[in-house]
């Protein structure tokens, strides 16, 4: 692997997956914690609306994707606030009809041919320098919010009815957070593709959960699985020529399957040494 970092494809390669994990580690504490997972899905799948409108009328793809997104993520936003029990559906509407706009808007873009497994997948060894900034941006960003709102989100991701009771902006913290995974998508989407980008906001966040006391501690251990899956799968693409989106993928599920093994195992000896 190191041999490889001559390489500046590798070298950006490493550095967009470590900002990619710090990004999903912090929000996807959020989500995981929250139970947002099925709505961060929705804003990930729905982004395609955006990349068939950027292409289809020829405007930038961040302006179109990253505006399509925000609206979906927004009204997914207030359907959820407004009613939970009834959310996933309308969620999977969205999903839907997102996707499969974007898919027509693509086959209706004059003399362009879009691979769309490129959006699935990703391309993490053909990150460009002007991504990378906007990651380091983001990063910054995703940091800022996540402490300046600690507290209120510590109070709306265990009990939001209290946090209301005591004047946290829950209905502010709900849309900025999910506008950030919005805007997380959107600007990762194109490096890593839309399957690693889901996998990196769940698995590591929910494997960081149960060892984790608090959810600073969530983040931070989130963000170092990640940081792994990241080099680790990164490593073995490199080593075996293997898709790298693919592979981070899979080094991820590993460790997911892996840790629930684990805590089978654990929860069947403590009985007996009790």
């Amino acid at each position: 692997m190191i041999e490889a970092l001559q390489f500046e494809f590798m070298r950006n390669a490493v550095i967009a997956g470590c900002f990619t994990s710090l990004i999903c580690g912090v929000i996807g504490s959020f989500v995981v914690v929250n139970r947002l997972v099925f709505l961060a899905g929705g804003i990930a799948h729905a982004a395609f609306g955006g990349i068939g409108i950027a292409f289809f009328f020829g405007i930038p793809y961040m302006l179109g994707t990253l505006g399509f997104s925000l609206i979906a993520a927004m009204i997914m936003t207030a359907v959820v606030l407004k009613n939970k029990s009834r959310a996933d559906t309308f969620i999977g509407i969205l999903w839907a009809v997102g996707m499969a706009t974007g898919i027509i808007l693509l086959d209706m873009t004059p003399g362009y041919n879009v691979n769309l497994m490129s959006y699935l997948f990703g391309s993490i060894l053909a990150v460009p320098g002007s991504d990378i900034g906007w990651m380091i941006g983001l990063s910054i960003f995703t940091i800022t919010a996540a402490v300046f709102f600690y507290r209120g989100l510590l109070a709306i991701s265990y009990d939001d009815e209290f946090a209301r009771l005591r004047g946290v902006p829950v209905n502010l913290i709900y849309f900025l957070f999910i506008g950030l995974v919005a805007v997380s998508i959107v600007i990762i989407i194109r490096v890593v593709g839309l399957i690693l980008v889901i996998a990196l906001l769940t698995i590591p966040p929910y494997i960081a959960e149960k060892y984790s006391r608090s959810l600073a501690q969530m983040m931070i251990l989130s963000t170092l699985l990640a940081v792994v899956f990241n080099l680790s799968g990164l490593w073995l693409a490199y080593t075996y020529n293997l898709t790298s989106g693919a592979t981070i993928i899979l080094v991820a599920a590993a460790a997911f399957f892996f840790s629930m093994i684990a805590d089978a195992v654990l929860n069947k000896i403590r009985p007996e040494t009790v």
